[in-house]
């Protein structure tokens, strides 16, 4: 979208006094979301849409942002994160992907975070508007809600085989453990695909419900038709504080609860998973430390329970020391080992070998940048692309020595189960 933005754009940010459950205020198609824990924002009416592809796509719009916030005049009587200028963003895993990375400023926000809520507009200052009053936000606000009263039609989507079928995974796997013993590369992560069609008129915001309501601690995000629940932060940014964590290694739910805590047991003494989640975690390390001072990690992996699986997680937390934004380092830090592997540029070029399809976002960052450069950003896992009337699913899962095909065949659709009960 072309937009006139000489002059730079206007931002205006109040309070708002009562507002009904973010996800009712979603657009019910390209709706732009990121939700987690019953906080977020929901935007509407894409106002700037820029579009970056290659190598350096994460630097050229580090710059085009820095670029729009500098021009930008902003009033903000909120202060929170996500308040004042902001995008949703998303980026792709490769940068020969044929999908590009993409930063969307909306002209209407609203958001909630510690039990405040506000509204955000957005304007070229071309155009002219009165200053935006508590009274003119809530008017807003009741057209959104009105809006939303339409809906489309619920989608129900039978997701099957996509470019790598299952023998094809089973295939990759078995071929990367070859290239593994031979020491070319330490892990890879390998994904499958599943595909599906919409049917017109699909209503998005039924599936982006059942998602944030099934997996409430998952970051629930939707930007310009990448939809899914991450559970994985790649990096948070809050001044001079950031914050990750690191997912890798995976179990089953249990049937009962005693199963449920032998399976979460059994994770966190597994060999092949601890080597697996030790790989992800150096490569968030190393890529986090020229930007900090300190850098504080949880003693040892911890079992994080979701609704379908188990995964070993790390957190991490430091003290920025550069003035760096969240987009610098979303550039230091893809891909991370726990959706590239190890050593990371051995293993993308086995996965480009071994994966018959393109990622696109599928495990790119995905998330929102604000005017000082704070942002929270997740890896887009758990997720699936919208494009017009067709939806491709993602699942994949960490090749190392000891890794058996049939078993990461059943770890992929356990991965795939968000997006296959959101859809059906």
């Amino acid at each position: 979208m072309s937009v006139n933005t000489q002059g730079g754009l206007v931002v205006e940010t109040v309070p708002l006094e009562q507002v009904p459950e973010l996800l009712d205020l979603l657009a019910p198609s390209s709706p732009l979301l990121w939700w987690r824990r019953n906080e977020g924002m929901v935007g509407h009416e894409p106002l700037i849409t820029r579009h970056f592809s290659g190598n350096d796509r994460f630097r050229e719009a580090a710059a085009a942002w820095k670029e729009i916030a500098s021009s930008a005049e902003v009033t903000d009587q909120v202060d929170l994160p996500g308040t004042g200028l902001m995008a949703f963003g998303t980026f792709g895993f490769r940068y020969t992907s044929a999908i590009p990375s993409v930063l969307i400023i909306p002209r209407l926000i609203v958001g909630r975070r510690g039990g405040t809520s506000w509204l955000t507009r957005i304007h070229p200052a071309s155009e002219s508007a009165s200053p935006l009053s508590p009274e003119k936000a809530q008017s807003l606000l009741e057209e959104l809600i009105s809006a939303s009263g339409k809906t489309g039609s619920t989608p129900h989507v039978t997701l099957s085989e996509g470019a790598q079928t299952e023998a094809g995974f089973l295939s990759s796997v078995s071929r990367a453990v070859e290239r593994i013993n031979t020491g070319e590369v330490d892990k890879v992560v390998l994904s499958r695909d599943l595909q599906g069609s919409l049917s017109e008129n699909s209503d998005l915001r039924f599936p982006l419900k059942r998602l944030a309501e099934s997996y409430p601690d998952c970051w629930t995000f939707s930007v310009d038709g990448l939809l899914g629940s991450s559970p994985e932060t790649l990096v948070s940014v809050h001044g001079n504080k950031v914050q990750a964590r690191v997912l890798a290694g995976t179990a089953r739910r249990g049937s009962d609860a005693n199963s449920d805590l032998e399976s979460a047991a059994a994770l966190a003494s597994s060999h092949k998973d601890l080597d697996e989640h030790g790989f992800a975690t150096r490569s968030v390390l190393d890529a986090l430390a020229p930007f900090t001072g300190t850098l504080t990690v949880s003693e040892s992996p911890f079992t994080l329970k979701l609704p379908n699986v188990w995964h070993l997680a790390t957190d991490i937390a430091g003290t920025l020391s550069t003035g760096s934004s969240s987009l610098d380092l979303v550039d230091a830090l893809h891909p991370t080992a726990a959706v590239a592997g190890t050593p990371t540029a051995v293993a993308v070029t086995v996965i480009d070998d071994l994966e018959p399809f393109d990622r696109g976002r599928y495990a790119g960052p995905v998330g929102w940048v604000g005017a000082n450069g704070d942002g929270e950003w997740a890896i887009a896992l758990r997720c699936a692309q919208v494009s017009a009337d067709t939806i491709t699913a993602y699942a994949g899962c960490g090749i190392v020595s000891d890794s058996i095909p049939e078993k990461e065949l059943v770890e992929t659709e356990m991965k795939f189960r968000p997006i296959v009960d959101a859809f059906s």
